[in-house]
Order: C-alpha cells, then structure tokens, then sequence
C-alpha cells in the first residue's frame, strides 16, 4: 500500500489577476476542511486588496520579506517563519519589500473557493 502523497507539480503555478502566482498543492472537494497553496510575489509588487469570504487564511512565510496589511491593522513586515493570521472577510494584501521573491503557504479553512474571492480594491 502506498501512502497518500500529493506532489507539487511547478508548471501549474498560475499568475492570478491579484499580482501572486498561485501553485495549488492541495484543494479538493474531497478535502472541504482545508487547502494548501503555494503563493509567490516578485520584488517590488504589491497584491490587490481582497477578501475571502467566511474562510481563516494562514500564511506561512517560507522565503523572502514582505509587508502585510490586514484590515484596520497597521501594515507589520514579515519574513520567514512568521505565520499570518487572517480573519474571514476581512480585507488584505501583502507587498514583496526584499530583493528576492517572496514565497508563502496560504493555507485555508474551509478550503479555498473561487467564488469566496472578493477583489476589495
């Protein structure tokens, strides 16, 4: 028997219209409680305000440094190893401030649903 890995496949990362490439590493309706992704943001960009409606978002930073603003809260820098908590429906985004790109995990519960996405710009 062999165990349930799922494998990363890098050329299926999509570049999405909130200015991140997202590389899905786990999202499936037989999996409702949680997804995982792969979020990458070049130097210099800044992500779209957004909201993602009735789901917890965490961000794991992997690599990279950058600057997360998260509703009313004051803009905080972040780097790796911190974990971002973001309430459901509450507007965010997060600007790549270093030289290298900015990688995180965004893992989300319940999993993530495209029509939870709202563009909050």
């Amino acid at each position: 028997m062999q165990a349930p890995i799922l494998r990363a496949y890098p050329a299926a990362e999509v570049l999405t219209d909130e200015r991140c490439h997202i590389l899905e590493l786990s999202n499936s309706p037989d999996d409702p409680q949680m997804s995982i992704a792969r979020a990458r943001v070049e130097p210099g960009v800044t992500t779209r305000w957004h909201r993602v409606a009735d789901t917890l978002e965490r961000y794991v930073i992997l690599d990279g440094v950058g600057r997360m603003e998260i509703g009313d809260y004051p803009p905080q820098e972040v780097q790796a190893g911190d974990v971002v908590m973001i309430p459901p429906s509450v507007r965010q985004r997060i600007a790549n401030v270093g030289a290298g790109d900015l990688v995180f995990l965004a893992i989300c519960t319940p999993r993530f649903k495209p029509e939870a996405y709202e563009d909050a710009e």
